[in-house]
């Protein structure tokens, strides 16, 4: 079975080319163009969400307004977390059958409802420990590829710094290129969601 797969607010195509690697029709969206070559709308993931008939929407809203980081400046930036908060909700009520939606921890868990499921990326082999929510519908959890943390796993993100690169040592850059960094899928977790899930979904429409 072929799936119809939107990846929301995805600009890094990971998460869209673990899919396609697959064989499924994954088609990314974001205001910002796509890193990497492949099927890309730049345009409102809403728009996009409510007007294409899908299989599974695997959504990863901006964090900057929902994460508990940013907790200490939640009352002076109120009005910008409660669109964050709307356009969640209308991603997690987005018309298809199958809906993951990713965030690390903070306002969901308490404004919406907490998530199905905290995932680590050394679950899946990339060496790093960032601590991040999925929302489900119609879903599965994950299953971790490995069952005790390796040696040598460090914090992706500390406050005030910029991700590590892959040798441990901390990016350059300014509050945009780290913004970025942040944002991007770990490989391990892309490809785990690609395989489980969708095998997930082509098994239970052979059984059905």
């Amino acid at each position: 079975m072929k799936l119809r797969v939107l990846i929301a607010c995805e600009f890094s195509g990971r998460v869209r080319d673990a899919f396609t690697a697959l064989g499924h029709s994954a088609v990314s969206c974001d205001l910002e163009p796509s890193e990497a070559p492949g099927l890309h709308i730049r345009g409102d993931a809403l728009e996009i969400a409510y007007r294409g008939t899908w299989d599974l929407i695997a959504a990863f809203p901006p964090c900057t307004y929902l994460t508990k980081s940013n907790a200490w400046r939640w009352d002076a930036i109120a009005e910008e977390r409660a669109r964050a908060l709307e356009f969640v909700r209308e991603l997690l009520d987005a018309p298809a059958p199958a809906v993951a939606l990713e965030n690390p921890v903070g306002a969901i868990s308490t404004a919406i409802r907490p998530a199905d499921q905290y995932v680590e990326p050394w679950w899946f082999g990339d060496p790093w420990q960032k601590k991040t929510g999925l929302w489900l519908r119609g879903l599965p959890k994950l299953v971790p590829a490995v069952e005790r943390r390796p040696e040598g796993v460090l914090p992706w993100c500390q406050a005030g710094y910029g991700p590590r690169r892959a040798d441990g040592t901390r990016r350059p850059g300014g509050a945009v290129r780290r913004v970025a960094d942040r944002n991007r899928t770990f490989p391990g977790i892309a490809e785990a969601m690609a395989l489980q899930w969708s095998a997930y979904l082509t098994q239970l429409h052979v059984v059905g």
